[in-house]
């Protein structure tokens, strides 16, 4: 049986109808080829097998449970989330305008298949976009964070990121560079598979943010990140947090080491603005896509949850949340 189709940002009801097909067929094995969308959406329709239910968003709200999943393969078509190499996906209910994140049991692939040249036909500006979320894993889970981290993880982070400082503009510009495209697809499912983050854990301030953006306006997710880091790395720029910031423009981006820490960070900033918008070529403001500033108070109020607040790098209160979407008009 075949489900094709898959949205970006896939809804719950395209996971409905995928549970219903292997209840109905007796599906015993899932196949995902595709990228992190089609993954995820395989991801949960694997727990929607097992549950008794009809409606997948009970388990991702986490009003049910389920106790096992099927087993699922992956055939990578898109270098960008990592989702091939762990067991979360993202799911998106548009009728309420939420995008959530899900775990159920053993909802690790089984198997996956990377071959660099299934990616040759992807389009630059989604090449762009799946760079700028597997810079972004690295960036939100561990490395802007004041949180003592081993500094082997923290080399090791950084030299992901610089992998794909150096190849994705290969890719953008010469799609079937397989160097390029070998080194993007396996960047993509390090950056996201745990081993850089072992024994650390905080929230993903700018995931959270962007999930609010695509939840109410169906973005680019990698797009969404992309016009999102600069501005809250600028907000969040204190005395604090600039030594971080710097030693990313540094190590990562070959900066002068020599600046005072507060002029190193801002460099930083712009470096980072300079890859994503002049390099990879995206477009910098939510305006360009068509985003009003009409939905960002309760877009700010989903993103810091019950809290009501994000814990981060720096913590943001919803009206923190609001003035950076701001920032980004």
């Amino acid at each position: 049986m075949n489900l094709a189709g898959i949205e970006p940002n896939p809804r719950h009801t395209t996971v409905n109808r995928g549970a219903a097909i292997c209840k109905q067929e007796g599906i015993d094995v899932l196949l995902a080829v595709g990228g992190g969308s089609t993954i995820d959406a395989t991801k949960a329709i694997a727990a929607g097998a097992k549950y008794e239910g009809d409606d997948v968003w009970d388990l991702i709200t986490q009003k049910a449970t389920v106790s096992e999943t099927l087993p699922i393969i992956t055939v990578l078509t898109l270098s960008a989330t990592g989702s091939e190499m762990d067991g979360g996906c993202v799911i998106s209910n548009v009728e309420t305008n939420e995008k959530l994140g899900y775990f159920a049991p053993d909802n690790n692939p089984d198997v996956s298949f990377l071959d660099p040249t299934n990616t040759f036909s992807v389009s630059a500006y989604q090449t762009a976009c799946g760079s700028v979320d597997i810079m972004s894993h690295i960036f939100d889970v561990a490395y802007f964070s004041k949180k003592q981290s081993m500094d082997m993880l923290l080399r090791i982070q950084e030299e992901v990121l610089k992998t794909v400082v150096k190849y994705a503009p290969v890719a953008v510009n010469k799609p079937d560079d397989y160097e390029a495209r070998a080194n993007l697809m396996w960047a993509s499912s390090w950056a996201l598979n745990n081993f850089l983050y072992e024994g650390f854990f905080q929230a993903t301030v700018c995931h959270a943010m962007e999930h609010e953006l695509s939840a109410f306006y169906d973005i680019t997710h990698g797009h969404g990140l992309a016009i999102l880091t600069p501005r809250w790395l600028a907000y969040v720029l204190d005395e604090e947090t600039a030594p971080i910031i710097q030693r990313f423009g540094v190590n990562v981006m070959g900066l002068d080491g020599s600046l005072p820490a507060m002029e190193g960070a801002k460099a930083a900033i712009k470096a980072l603005e300079t890859f994503f918008f002049e390099t990879l070529g995206l477009k910098n403001r939510l305006s360009d896509l068509g985003i009003d500033d009409k939905n960002f108070a309760a877009m700010a109020r989903k993103a810091c949850g019950a809290e009501g607040i994000l814990h981060g790098f720096t913590d943001l209160t919803p009206a923190d949340v609001e003035k950076i979407f701001r920032m980004c008009l």
